[in-house]
């Protein structure tokens, strides 16, 4: 699939689903379903528009991009959003970007989809432009709830991983560069490769998971601070890759979170901790094959 910015996109007609898309859920596929080409924003505008609101996003540009193109897109046309770009009225975004950009013959939005200068925008005044054919998706629900972004983050920060990827449509995945750390999982037979949760995304709650690294290695990790060490250190995620072995160190780790295994705790021995470390390995590995 091809990502262009939106200076630099070929003026040709498109079928065009608009959003910002953050985790491309099972709802956003609604939208996006039948279009050739995604358009979609970035940063978050919110995190322009009213920064302290904004909230901690469930994919980065990149995760985003991998997404959408498995469901058969050709084009992810991203629009820099800026102060400049937030001003735009409603009006001139159809004319200038869907209309003038895109050539747009069909235009596809969810429902609560709100576009332009203070988002005065809504789906019916696309409706009311007989230049391109707009299709406006019901928002989706499952179980009884609507499948939304936020309504996923706090299912990922309660922990429930293995309900938010039902909703996602794939298994949620946090990525960081691996760094030292305190190297205690080596000197207790399980070494981890450390990565710090970026602020700016969803971390889920504190525990130990069955998640899937990079090339498909099954992996036990654990996220929170270490209770039963002092160590002074802030939140991380330690992913011991099982029957891997290697130095990772300074690579980019991908972790795809399949179940969530037990809560954080504090042990009263370094004994038990390996011991319930072993059980920890052995369920991911049972949950994994």
């Amino acid at each position: 699939m091809k990502v262009t910015h939106l200076p630099e996109v070929e003026r040709r007609p498109r079928r065009v689903a608009v959003g910002t898309f953050d985790g491309v859920h099972l709802g956003h596929r609604e939208v996006i379903r039948g279009s050739d080409t995604v358009l979609t924003f970035e940063p978050h505008p919110s995190s322009i528009v009213q920064p302290s609101a904004a909230p901690r996003l469930l994919t980065d540009l990149a995760r985003k991009a991998t997404l959408v193109g498995s469901l058969g897109v050709s084009e992810l046309v991203v629009i820099p959003f800026d102060d400049e770009f937030a001003l735009r009225s409603a009006e001139e975004f159809i004319e200038d970007v869907l209309v003038g950009a895109l050539q747009a013959t069909h235009v596809s939005v969810g429902e609560n989809f709100r576009f332009g200068h203070k988002a005065h925008g809504d789906p019916v005044l696309l409706q009311e432009d007989d230049r391109f054919e707009t299709r406006v998706a019901e928002l989706l629900e499952v179980d009884g709830e609507i499948v939304s972004s936020s309504h996923i983050r706090g299912l990922l920060l309660g922990g429930a991983v293995e309900y938010a990827g039902r909703l996602l449509g794939a298994p949620f995945v946090m990525a960081g560069e691996v760094v030292h750390g305190d190297k205690r999982g080596r000197e207790l037979g399980y070494p981890t490769a450390n990565v710090v949760p970026d602020a700016r995304f969803v971390t889920p709650a504190h525990g130990v998971y069955a998640c899937m690294a990079n090339e498909g290695a099954p992996a036990a990790v654990s996220i929170g601070v270490r209770p039963t060490f002092v160590t002074g250190r802030g939140e991380l995620a330690e992913a011991y890759l099982i029957d891997f072995e290697g130095d990772l160190y300074g690579t980019w780790l991908q972790l795809a979170f399949h179940k969530r295994l037990r809560g954080e705790k504090r042990f009263a021995s370094v004994d038990a901790l390996v011991e319930q470390m072993a059980a920890d390995v052995e369920a991911a590995r049972a949950i994994l094959r």
